[in-house]
């Protein structure tokens, strides 16, 4: 559980700190807000990737399963900044697929924490990996970082791309290969 009470005046600190006046009108409410906005984008950080990924249906076609530009919001551990951007997730399954609004569950589930995008990308595959067992995962995100963007190098538009490969995509470059043009549809 969060706790409200400090993040509230946490930020009233903050406020204090950058030379403001949490008394005046405009800024009266903002720690409680500030404290239920951080309530809501961190939800995941008690969540299972699990909860998605246990329901699954048994498939005799073990071909090549994406779901592409999943669109997600994190926030950077680093600086509390957000970054967001694009998911694109691909398994090769073993016998066994997952419900594909899953997948985004799962993204969201990881995405919905303090976190760092290379991180993300691996507990994504890590998940699929370990509750799915399929013969393989590939996770690519795109995201923009607003700590880049708006602060300290200041490149707007900038792109950070990570991938993860883990099972047959580790070592396969023609399924890698596929993934990367399927992605280009």
């Amino acid at each position: 559980m969060m706790d409200r009470e400090k993040i509230a005046a946490a930020i009233k600190l903050l406020l204090e700190g950058i030379g403001e006046q949490p008394d005046r009108e405009g800024l009266k409410e903002t720690p409680e807000r500030i404290a239920r906005m951080y309530e809501e984008i961190c939800r995941g950080m008690n969540d299972d990737a699990a909860d998605h990924l246990t329901k699954t249906f048994t498939v005799a076609n073990n071909e090549m399963v994406i779901e592409r530009d999943i669109v997600f919001y994190s926030t950077c551990e680093h600086h509390l900044m957000p970054f967001f951007g694009k998911a694109h997730v691909a398994y090769i399954p073993n016998g066994k697929v997952v419900g594909l609004s899953k997948l985004a569950r799962t993204v969201e589930t990881f995405a919905a924490r303090l976190q760092l995008q290379e991180q993300m990308t691996a507990q994504i595959a890590e998940a699929i990996m370990k509750h799915l067992e399929p013969q393989g995962v590939m996770v690519v995100l795109e995201a923009e970082h607003l700590c880049m963007t708006m602060r300290g190098v200041k490149k707007p538009g900038s792109q950070t791309i990570t991938v993860v490969t883990k099972g047959i995509f580790r070592d396969n470059e023609q399924l890698q290969n596929t993934f990367y043009r399927l992605l280009k549809i």
